[in-house]
C-alpha cells in the first residue's frame, strides 16, 4: 500500500505477502491488516498521523527467487483507496491491557490538538479560544514545571491564507498570559508586503524577542509550520535569554481576537507536544502543498474554476446562474428538481455566490433531492463560511455544537462561528436593509399566530390603520413596528415607519411612539438626522418615565458632550426600571474606567453584561460570552460551553436568518409545501429550533411527498435546540410534545415507546406547558406506571403510591385545563383513551352517538 500525505511525501507498506503453487486457478481473498493511525482516530494508543490525501493499492505477482527486479512481475493491479477524514475515523475498542507508560499517556497524554477540524477564517476578530491544563500525571507535570523555563516542547500548525494581510500583523496563533500580555509562543504574519511569518517569544527576566521566518507564505497553498522550543533554541534561532513558555497559563488563540484580527484563509489541525519532540522535527519546517485546498474542493465537486473570466462578467453570471436556480426551484413541487438544478448553483458557487454554496451545502446535508454527502456539506459551507456568509457560519457553528457529520463537537470552533454572525448581528440590527428580516420564531402549528400573518392589503393591517386614525396608540405603534422590522408578513418600509412614528410622537404624544421617533430622528434611520429634534421628543418620553428613553438620552450624554456624570446617573435610573440597554453600558463604563470616581472593574463590568443579557440584550449575551469563553483570572471561571450557548442565541437574531424564515412562512401561507420545505431546511440545517419544528412538521403534513425519517430527525433536532433557550426562559417549544406523541403512537417503529414518551412529556411538564401534564395523564390513563424519578422531578412523589384517580387529578390540574393550549394531537389520544374505555368496559365497540358525545365534547373545550 502506497499512502500519499499532504505535505508530498509518501510512504510504502507491505501488507500481505503469500507464495502460489502452480496448479488449477482458483480465487483466493485475502484480508488486508491496514496500519491504525490510517483508519482510528488518535487515542493515546494509536499515535497520530499527518493529513493522508490519497492511498493506493498496489497487487503484484512475482515470480520467485528473482528479487525485486521489474521484469520479475508477472501481473500487476492497481486500486485507489479513499481513507476517512481523522475526525470521521472511528475510535478503536482496545482489547488487551495497556502497559503501565501507555496508561500514563492515555489519561495525561503528551499531545494535545489544539484544532483538530478545518477553521474557515474571514479575518475578523473572531478565533478559537483554548486553554490547557496540568497533567494528571504527577511525572509528566513535574517535566512540564520544569521545563517552563526551559521549554522542550514543537507546536505543529497548517495555513491555507487566501489573501494578503491588511493590517501591521495579522493573528496566526498566539499565546495571551493571565495579566492579558502577549507571551510565547506568538505567531503572526506580516503586511502584505513581506508576508513573512514573525514570531514573538518572551523570555526570562522580562525579556522579550522576536523574528522574522526565513520564508515568505505564498497565497492559495496549505502549508505546514512546526516551531520547536530546545531550552534557548527556537526553530535554529540562538536567544540570548531562555524563552518562558508556560502552557497552563492564560490562554492560546488561533486566528483574530481581542487584540488583532486574523488571518483570511483556513486553519488546519493544529498539535501542541507538550513535553517532547517528534523525532525529524528539530528544526524549523516549512512546506506548502500547491493549491490543494481549493482544487480537492472543487474536484470533489467536479467543478472546473474559470479564472480567467472577468470579474463583472464573473459577478454577472453568477448571479444569472444562482437567479435561474431559484426559478427552476419555485416552479418545482418535489425534491426531485433539486438534482437537475445543483449543477447550476454548484457553477454560480464556483464563481463565488455564498447563497448558492450554502443552498448547495443544504441539499447535500440534509440529501433532499440528492445522495446525503456530509462531507461535502462541510466542504461548501467552508467556502462560503470563509467570505462571511452568515448563514454558513451558522451552519458550521452547528455541526461543531452538535458534533454533527462526524466532525467533532467542539464548542470552542462552534464558538468561534457562532461569535463572528453574533457580532455581525449587533451591527446588522443598527443598519437596516431590504435583504434583513427580523427573526420570528413562528412554528407552524399554532394556528393563532397563523392568523395574525399580514401585509399592508390585508384586513388585520386595515382595521390597525383605522383603529390608529381613531387615535390608538397600541395601533400606530403596531404599524410602525411591522413597517420598520418587516414583522408579521409585512415587507419593511422604514420611510412609511417613520412617518407612524411622527404622528404617535407628535398627535397622539405616545412614550412609545416618542421614543421610536426621537432614535430614528438621532441616527438618521427613514428620515434626515436632527439630533436636537430627537432630544426633544427623547426628554418628552423621558417625563412619563419610559425607561428605554431614559437610557437613550444617557446614550446622548455620553456620546455627544461627554457629561459622563448625567450619562451614569440617567443609566442608573433605567437599570432601577430594568432596562436592558442601560445595565450594558453602566458595564461598558466600568470596563473602560469611565464611571466618574471609580476605577477601572471588569468583574463589575461582567456582572452589568450579565444582567443585561438575562434582560435579553443582544450585545449584552455577547459581552457575557466573551468573558466566559476566556474567564477573569480568581473571578469567573472559563465556561466554554455556556459562552457558546449565549452567542448561538444572539446568532439566531441575525436579520438575514428572518429573510429565510419569512420566505419559508409565505411559501406555507401560498400552500407551496415543497418551497417551504426548502426554505425552512436552509434555516433548520443552521440549528434554528423553529425551522427543525417546521421541517418536521411539514414532513409529518405531507408523508406521501416527504419521508417519514424526517418527521423523527427534525423534531428530535428541534427537542434538543430549544433547550438553552427554555433556561433563558424565552420560549417553550412543542418538539418535545411532538416527540412524544411519535413514540406514544409507535410511528415509523410498530412499536410503542411509553417509557421515552413520558419522558418527553416530562420535559414539556417542567417547562409548564400545559399539554405536557396532559399527554401524562393520557399515558396514566392508557394504563402505564410512570417511574418514580418523573414523580419526584415534578414534585409529586407523594402520590407515587396512591390511586391513579388522585394521580390524574393532580395532573390535569396542572395543566389548568386550558384547552385552547392542548395540540390536535393531545385531543386525538384524548379521543382515542376514551372511545377505548368505552369498548372495554362495555364490551363493544362504542356507537356512533358516543362518538359523537366525545367529539362535541371536544368541539365544546376546545372552541
Amino acid at each position: 500500500s502506497v499512502v500519499y500525505f499532504e505535505t508530498g511525501t509518501m510512504s510504502t507498506f507491505l501488507l500481505r505477502q503469500w507464495r502460489c503453487i502452480p496448479g488449477e486457478p482458483r480465487i483466493r481473498t485475502l484480508k488486508l491488516i491496514l496500519p491504525d493511525w490510517l483508519v482510528y482516530q488518535a487515542d493515546g494508543i494509536v499515535p497520530d498521523s499527518q493529513w493522508v490525501l490519497s492511498c493506493l493499492l498496489r497487487v503484484m505477482v512475482r515470480y520467485s527467487g528473482f528479487g525485486d527486479a521489474e521484469w520479475a512481475i508477472a501481473a500487476r493491479d492497481v486500486a485507489s483507496l479513499e481513507p476517512k477524514p481523522s475526525f470521521s475515523r472511528p475510535v478503536k475498542q482496545h482489547q488487551l491491557c495497556f502497559s503501565w507508560t501507555k496508561l500514563i499517556l492515555f489519561s495525561s497524554t503528551e499531545t494535545v490538538n489544539l484544532l483538530s477540524s478545518v477553521f474557515a477564517s474571514s479575518g475578523g476578530s473572531f478565533g478559537i479560544t483554548k486553554t490547557l491544563v496540568p497533567f494528571n500525571n504527577e511525572v509528566l507535570e513535574y517535566f512540564r514545571v520544569e521545563g517552563i523555563s526551559f521549554p522542550w516542547c514543537m507546536f505543529s500548525m497548517w495555513i491555507f491564507v487566501t489573501k494578503h494581510c491588511q493590517e501591521r500583523l495579522c493573528g496566526v496563533f498566539y499565546h495571551i498570559d493571565s495579566h492579558n500580555n502577549y507571551a510565547t509562543p506568538a505567531v503572526f504574519l506580516t503586511y502584505s508586503g513581506i508576508k513573512k511569518m514573525f514570531l514573538h517569544i518572551h523570555q526570562v527576566l522580562g525579556y522579550s524577542s522576536a523574528f522574522l521566518s526565513p520564508f515568505k507564505v505564498p497565497l492559495n497553498e496549505w502549508c505546514q509550520l512546526r516551531v520547536t522550543f530546545q531550552g534557548r533554541t527556537v526553530s535554529s534561532h540562538l536567544f540570548r535569554f531562555t524563552p518562558v513558555l508556560d502552557d497552563t497559563d492564560g490562554y492560546f488563540v488561533v486566528g483574530g481576537g481581542r487584540y488583532i484580527r486574523g488571518v483570511e484563509g483556513y486553519f488546519g489541525p493544529l498539535v501542541h507536544y507538550r513535553n517532547r519532540i517528534p523525532a525529524h522535527s528539530m528544526v524549523m519546517h516549512y512546506s506548502c502543498v500547491q493549491s490543494l485546498f481549493i482544487c480537492s474542493l472543487h474536484l470533489q465537486l467536479i467543478i472546473s474554476l474559470s479564472c480567467s473570466l472577468r470579474l463583472l462578467f464573473q459577478m454577472l453570471l453568477r448571479i444569472a446562474l444562482y437567479q435561474l436556480s431559484l426559478h427552476k426551484l419555485g416552479r418545482g413541487s418535489t425534491s426531485g428538481v433539486v438534482s437537475r438544478i445543483l449543477p447550476l448553483l454548484l457553477q454560480a458557487g464556483c464563481l463565488a455566490d455564498n447563497r448558492a454554496l450554502h443552498m448547495s451545502a443544504v441539499f447535500y446535508s440534509a440529501g433532499l433531492g440528492v445522495r446525503k454527502q456530509p462531507n461535502k456539506a462541510w466542504l461548501l459551507s467552508l467556502l462560503a463560511a470563509q467570505k462571511d456568509y452568515r448563514l454558513s457560519l451558522l451552519h458550521l457553528g452547528h455541526m461543531h455544537h452538535q458534533g454533527l457529520h462526524g466532525v467533532g463537537t467542539d464548542p470552542d470552533l462552534a464558538y468561534a462561528y457562532y461569535a463572528n454572525i453574533a457580532k455581525q448581528t449587533t451591527i446588522d440590527r443598527h443598519k437596516p436593509s431590504p435583504e434583513q428580516t427580523f427573526v420570528e420564531a413562528i412554528y407552524l402549528n399554532n394556528e393563532e399566530v397563523l392568523n395574525q400573518q399580514t401585509n399592508e392589503e390585508h384586513h388585520i393591517f386595515q382595521w390597525l390603520k383605522l383603529q390608529a386614525r381613531r387615535g390608538a396608540a397600541d395601533a400606530e405603534q403596531s404599524i410602525a413596528r411591522m413597517l420598520f422590522w418587516g414583522q408579521q408578513g409585512v415587507s419593511p418600509n422604514i420611510q412609511k415607519a417613520v412617518r407612524h412614528y411622527e404622528r404617535g410622537a407628535v398627535e397622539l404624544e405616545d412614550p412609545v411612539s416618542m421614543y421610536d421617533y426621537g432614535i430614528v430622528l438621532l441616527q438618521g434611520h427613514g428620515v434626515e438626522q436632527d439630533i436636537p429634534k430627537a432630544i426633544t421628543f427623547l426628554k418628552k418620553a423621558m417625563d412619563q418615565g419610559f425607561a428605554p428613553a431614559i437610557s437613550a438620552l444617557a446614550w446622548y450624554y455620553e456620546q455627544f458632550e461627554q457629561n459622563y456624570e448625567k450619562a451614569v446617573e440617567l443609566w442608573e435610573q433605567a437599570d432601577l426600571l430594568e432596562n436592558p440597554e442601560a445595565a450594558l453600558n453602566l458595564g461598558v463604563m466600568y470596563s473602560q474606567g469611565l464611571y466618574p470616581g471609580k476605577a477601572a472593574d471588569q468583574y463589575l463590568a461582567y456582572q452589568y453584561y450579565l444582567k443585561s443579557a438575562r434582560r435579553g440584550h443582544i450585545r449584552g449575551a455577547v459581552l457575557v460570552a466573551d468573558i466566559w469563553i476566556i474567564g477573569i483570572p480568581g473571578r469567573v471561571n472559563r465556561r466554554p460551553l455556556d459562552a457558546m450557548l449565549w452567542v448561538k442565541w444572539a446568532a439566531e437574531h441575525n436579520g438575514y436568518l428572518g429573510s429565510i424564515l419569512r420566505k419559508g412562512l409565505e411559501s406555507y401561507l401560498k400552500s407551496d409545501m415543497f418551497n417551504s420545505l426548502l426554505f425552512y431546511m436552509m434555516a433548520a440545517e443552521s440549528g434554528y429550533a423553529a425551522a427543525q419544528f417546521n421541517v418536521a412538521y411539514l414532513c409529518e403534513q405531507n408523508m406521501v411527498t416527504f419521508a417519514l425519517h424526517c418527521v423523527w430527525e427534525y423534531y428530535n433536532q428541534a427537542s434538543f435546540s430549544d433547550t438553552f433557550l427554555f433556561l433563558l426562559q424565552f420560549i417553550t417549544s412543542p418538539a418535545l410534545i411532538k416527540m412524544g406523541d411519535l413514540m406514544f403512537e409507535g410511528q415509523g417503529r410498530g412499536w410503542k415507546d411509553l417509557f421515552s414518551a413520558a419522558q418527553m412529556y416530562k420535559e414539556a411538564a417542567l417547562r409548564n406547558d400545559p399539554q405536557g401534564w396532559y399527554s401524562l395523564g393520557l399515558l396514566v390513563e392508557e394504563g402505564y406506571k410512570l417511574p418514580m424519578l418523573i414523580f419526584t422531578e415534578l414534585g409529586l412523589s407523594d402520590l407515587y403510591l396512591q390511586e391513579n384517580s388522585l394521580l390524574l387529578n393532580a395532573l390535569y390540574k396542572s395543566s389548568k385545563t386550558d384547552w385552547s393550549l392542548i395540540s390536535d394531537s393531545g385531543w386525538r389520544h384524548w379521543v382515542y383513551v376514551q372511545l377505548m374505555r368505552d369498548w372495554t368496559e362495555k364490551d363493544t365497540f362504542p356507537s356512533i352517538f358516543s362518538v359523537f358525545d366525545i367529539l362535541t365534547h371536544f368541539r365544546m373545550q376546545k372552541y
